[in-house]
């Protein structure tokens, strides 16, 4: 007599049964546990650790065939993203392959800076041109302190760095253009010049005296006695 063929049930319980072999279960981690895997990741571990610690306290659950294919799904996805993301950073690193940045120090006659350039002032320079870097990828062995050509690394992420070339220079200091006169004050400047010029004597000539000329004392005649 034929045996009768049983349509196959998928049930979570038969999944559950099929995970336990050889003495681990395979879980699914809802979140991540410290030491075993990070969210989404599928795991095996023995049966006492899944069912008394991590399902009880919802870390996990039991990886079935449809979550598995999920994963696959979601990690592909993932490696899509990480793809063009890993494209866009070195297409960047090319970008700041090709430019340099001026900044500008006060210095000495020996080429010292009075203060230094640090990770902060290229960081800005960059944001001029479009930029858009931290200071904290800019990574610099010690602040610069001399006038000069520096070659720094600028860290991406992802193992992905860029070489950007540097230059201080002494900063140069603007004069300021004099102030025009006011009319009044330049007339009055004038007049000063001319009445100065007025005063002093031509050559030859004997300098006027400002006093009065003396005059000679009147002789008094004194009648004779007749």
């Amino acid at each position: 007599m034929a045996k009768s063929k049983t349509s196959e049930i998928h049930s979570p319980y038969r999944e559950k049964r099929l995970s336990h072999r050889r003495g681990y279960v395979e879980l699914l981690l809802v979140q991540p546990v410290e030491h075993l895997g990070d969210q989404g990741d599928v795991v095996r571990v023995k049966p006492g650790y899944a069912y008394n610690y991590l399902i009880p306290q919802g870390l996990a659950t039991i990886a079935t065939e449809h979550h598995k294919r999920m994963i696959e799904k979601h990690k592909a996805r993932l490696a899509e993203i990480q793809r063009r993301r890993l494209a866009s950073l070195r297409s960047l690193a090319a970008q700041l392959a090709k430019q340099s940045v001026t900044i500008e120090a006060n210095a000495n006659e020996e080429g010292h800076l009075y203060g230094s350039v640090g990770a902060h002032e290229i960081a800005m320079a960059l944001k001029e041109l479009g930029f858009s870097i931290t200071e904290e990828q800019v990574r610099l062995k010690g602040p610069l302190k001399e006038l000069g050509l520096y070659t720094v690394q600028i860290h991406l992420g992802q193992e992905i760095d860029a070489d950007l070339k540097v230059w201080v220079v002494p900063s140069v200091k603007e004069e300021k253009p004099e102030k025009p006169q006011k009319p009044e004050k330049a007339a009055k400047t004038e007049k000063a010049e001319k009445s100065e010029k007025a005063q002093k004597p031509s050559k030859g000539e004997a300098p006027k005296s400002s006093s009065t000329p003396n005059q000679e004392p009147k002789s008094t005649k004194k009648s004779a006695s007749s």
